[in-house]
Parts: C-alpha cells; structure tokens; sequence
C-alpha cells in the first residue's frame, strides 16, 4: 500500500483528475474535524457503501483517519483490497498531517454543499427576511403569504414554522406555482439552517417566478432563537397531481435556465458509452420523489437522489471528485433546475432525455460480499443461549445512543475500529452479537470469524421480552463514556432540542464557512449569474 504526504494530497485534490479522499473514521470523528473535500466512509460500514460511492475499481483513492489509528487505517486499505480497489493510497500521519502542512480542516457535515449556499446568497444577493418580519406578516391579516419548507418530509415533522408546506427543494420548480398561484403572494422558503433556505429562495429566483420571494434568515433555529413557538408532526404536504397548465410554465422556465447555464443533454446511447469507460466515473441519478422512483420500477439502473438533498449532501451521494453526473430528465424541470446548481457547485453535469429507454440499460453486477451471516436466534433462545453460556461475551451493535438508552448489563457496546478489543481472547468463548439484524452486524461476525472465532451467534435486541424473561438491563447510563462514543457527534447535536447556545453556535458555524476556506477550495464553485 502506498502512502502519499499532505502536500501531494492537496496538489491531487486540486488537479484535472478523478480521486476519492475517503474519512475512513466514525461519524462522530468525522463530524468533528475534517478535510473539506472529504467524504464520510466510517470503517464500521466501508464495504457495504463504497461501491456506491466509489464505482469505479481502478479509481485513485486516498484514505486517512487520525495517526494514532494505523491500525485501522491498514485495515480499511485491506479491505478495499479485497473488494478489488487497484489505486490505494495511505495519507502518512493521518489528519495531524494534513493540519502540521498549514492546510485547514473543518467541523460540521455537508460542508461544501453549506460553504457553496453561503457563497450563493452573497453573489446572487438572495433576499432574506428575518424571524421577526415573518412573524409579524404570519399576524398580519391582509398579508398574502405562503411558507414552503425545503426540507424533506422526515425533517420536516420533527419542526417546522407555524402553517408552513413542506415542499422539499427538488420540488419547488414544479409545484411552487400551484402553491402560489397569486403572483402577489410572498413565498418564504425555510430550512432548519440556512443553505436550503437559501437555495431553495434563489432556484424559485432563478426560474424568474413572479412572487415576491424571500429566504427565511436561519431556518427554524432563527424562528426559535427569537422565542417563537415551532409546530411538530405537522402534515401539509405539496400537491402531488400538478396542472398541466403550471406544468409548461414550469418547463419554459426550466428551459431557459438550460440556455443560462449551457446545460449539455444526451442519450441513452451516449450514457451506455460512458458507463463502460474504465478511465472515468459516470453516475446517473433520479432526482424526483421516493415515490415516483419506486413506482417507476428502474433501481436496478438507476440510483435515487432527491433533488434538494442532492445539493444539500452531494459527498454522501458521490464519492469521486471531477466525475461526470448524470440527472434522469424525466419531466424538463426539476432535473435541469437541479443540474444548473449541480454544474455551479463545480461538477460537470448532463441530462439525460431518452429516460423512456432506461430500463434498456444493462447494468453489471458486482459479486455480493462475502459476509458471515450468523443464525439468528429468536427472543426465547437468545435467553436460552445466554442462560446456558454465562460466560457469553454479549457485544451490542447497535449505535451508542441506543446503547445508553437501554442494554443488558451484561452487554459490552461495541463498534468496528475496536472490536476486538471487547472481546475474550479465548476465541473458543461463545459470542451474541446484539443489532438490527442489519449488514453491519455481519461485518462484525466477519472480522470475528476471520479472528479465528467460532461460535457467533446474534439476535435481534429486544429490550421488553428480555426483562420480562429476568434478564437485568441498564437505562439512561453513561456507558460508554463520551470519549467512546465514535458514531456520534457531540458538535451541536442538541440544537433542536431546546439548547439555544448550540443553536447560536451551529449558526455561527455555519456563517463563518466561507472565510475558513482556500483560494483554490473557492474557486471549485463556479457561479452564473446573469449580468
């Protein structure tokens, strides 16, 4: 395995070719101080996602984690190894490295989507309004008014403005105007932050809809901070059908972003080309509604990517940096809306027209992971087997919070990086893995039965049946303690949660992007705005 110095690593992020600069440390490591072009891939999940985010085999890769952790880094590499990656590179002294060569790092998650949508509103200079003028319009009986948040439905539950939408970002070219019809009406888009607030604000602005539109000054956070009351597991949704009327004003405006941003289409044809190439990355996404892609029946050709989240999060769908994007253009709006923002976030990036012919596509599949699969023993003979082995060592899988909230005491939290760790040396000793059943559970049977381990078994966690079955549990603990706690990010985790000081702090975090950024970072965006 190769290993690079920071100094080189900077120079390849910045060059004309394809690399994919992999964090290979848990969530919570990750979340804290990071590389900005980095992509989060935590050891604990690295062969179940790197085939998604990095598709290609022969792909320069550079991985890293902290310097103490050589260990796992050489692991990761290993792995990746045997998945068939061919261009592997070790960045040498970890993160410490990078921070020793004068190079910055960041907190927070997202970070180029957040650092680009920072730049949007000071270029396009997007209105805003604040918490406080929203309010009193929301008082305001003669205000025409309409509040769309752009966020997903998920996020949008768990708070939301008094008498919003939800109307995620990737779905506002389409169906704004039939939540506005009245050009007079005043439409302001929400986030919890302020990046979809902000794009969500200048794609409507951009589409040159006629409503006065402006984006809500820091989201739902703002609105709290000014002691304004949130709703919670609100249910107005976005129309579903759309007029067809509204559908070919959508699409004429849609169009002329195509001619602004000089937006490139193909055909299915060009795209098979492309998907055979072994010198370049091609990803090919559908950005329209969970329910539409799953009704459309295509996952096995094409991946699903809301629209908004697609801008909000680009690294946790696309790994490989200088790659080619390819959007679906089902319906000649919300694609090309998305692409517009896609190609000024510095991506080189084409619609796809043909979408009819999809399901022609013949997509190689990979072979499936070689997984240790254990048995899988049900609530009464996970008792059984504990109450016949005493000397079990039981290992919880699942993530710490869920560990803190409620385990067996007689369970040990564990997590890949430091599994074996946790474990008796006695590889004779009988092991429960305690999960969710899910993949992640068998990576670490995996590495236990490679260990030399053989009597794995593992069980769904059932806290109800194993307290009425006499089996003592824990709950509220502080076990692990937070030092332990890799998965999880303490930076301003509680922000929604009634902490106003994090909510101050993620704001401040969030404004403050742009000035912690290189020259060469900055240029990476490449903005359009019309003279």
């Amino acid at each position: 395995m190769k290993t690079i110095d920071a100094k080189l690593l900077k120079s390849w992020i910045h060059d004309e070719y394809e690399i994919a600069v992999l964090d290979i440390r848990e969530h919570g490591q990750y979340g804290e101080n990071h590389l900005f072009f980095a992509v989060s891939l935590p050891y604990s999940v690295l062969e179940l996602r790197i085939r998604i985010l990095v598709p290609r085999k022969n792909t320069r890769i550079v991985i890293y984690a902290d310097h103490s952790d050589e260990a796992v880094v050489r692991a990761a590499a290993q792995a990746l190894q045997r998945l068939g990656y061919t261009h592997i590179h070790i960045l040498q002294g970890g993160i410490q490295a990078w921070q020793a060569a004068g190079y910055a790092t960041f907190a927070g998650v997202n970070l180029p989507s957040k650092t680009f949508g920072e730049l949007a509103e000071h270029i396009y200079k997007t209105p805003h309004i604040s918490a406080r003028q929203l309010y009193e319009q929301i008082q305001s009986a003669r205000a025409k008014l309409v509040i769309l948040d752009g966020r997903p439905i998920q996020e949008y539950q768990k708070m939301n403005i008094p008498g919003s939408i939800c109307c995620p970002n990737g779905e506002l070219a389409l169906r704004a105007r039939q939540l506005a019809p009245d050009p007079s009406t005043t439409i302001v888009i929400n986030c919890a932050g302020r990046t979809r607030s902000i794009i969500g604000a200048q794609t409507l602005i951009n589409l040159g809809i006629p409503n006065p539109v402006y984006a809500l000054e820091n989201g739902t956070q703002g609105w709290y901070l000014s002691g304004y009351e949130l709703e919670h597991q609100s249910n107005r949704f976005y129309p579903e059908k759309i007029n067809p009327d509204l559908l070919a004003e959508a699409r004429q405006s849609a169009n002329r972003l195509i001619k602004q941003f000089e937006l490139q289409t193909i055909s299915c044809q060009q795209l098979k080309i492309w998907q055979e190439e072994t010198n370049r990355t091609t990803y090919l996404f559908d950005v329209r509604t969970a329910q539409e892609y799953e009704e459309s029946r295509l996952s096995s050709v094409i991946r699903h990517a809301p629209g908004g989240q697609l801008i909000q999060a680009t690294d946790e769908y696309i790994g490989v940096r200088k790659a080619r994007i390819v959007l679906a253009d089902f319906d000649q709006v919300r694609a090309p809306v998305m692409a517009s923002w896609l190609k000024q976030l510095g991506w080189e990036v084409y619609l796809l027209a043909d979408t009819d012919k999809l399901a022609t596509l013949v997509v190689q599949m990979d072979q499936g992971l070689a997984l240790v699969h254990p048995q899988t023993l049900s609530p009464q003979e996970t008792v059984n087997f504990i109450k016949q082995y005493p000397q079990t060592s039981i290992l919880d899988t699942r993530s710490s919070m869920q560990f803190r909230s409620v385990h067996l005491k007689q369970a040990q939290w564990v997590i890949r990086p430091t599994l074996l760790k946790h474990v008796s040396p006695d590889k004779q000793t009988p092991v429960l893995l305690l999960g969710t059943g899910n993949d992640t559970t068998a990576l670490l049977a995996t590495d236990m039965a490679n260990a030399g381990y053989q009597n794995i078994q593992q069980a769904i966690f059932d806290p109800s049946f194993f307290e009425a079955a006499g089996l003592p549990l824990e709950r509220q603990s502080i076990n692990p303690p937070d030092a332990e706690c890799i998965d999880f990010l303490f930076f301003v985790h509680d922000r929604h949660h009634g902490n106003k000081e994090a909510a101050r702090k993620y704001l401040e975090w969030e404004t403050n992007l742009v000035s912690q950024i290189d020259e060469e970072e900055r240029k990476t965006f490449r903005f359009n705005v019309p003279a």
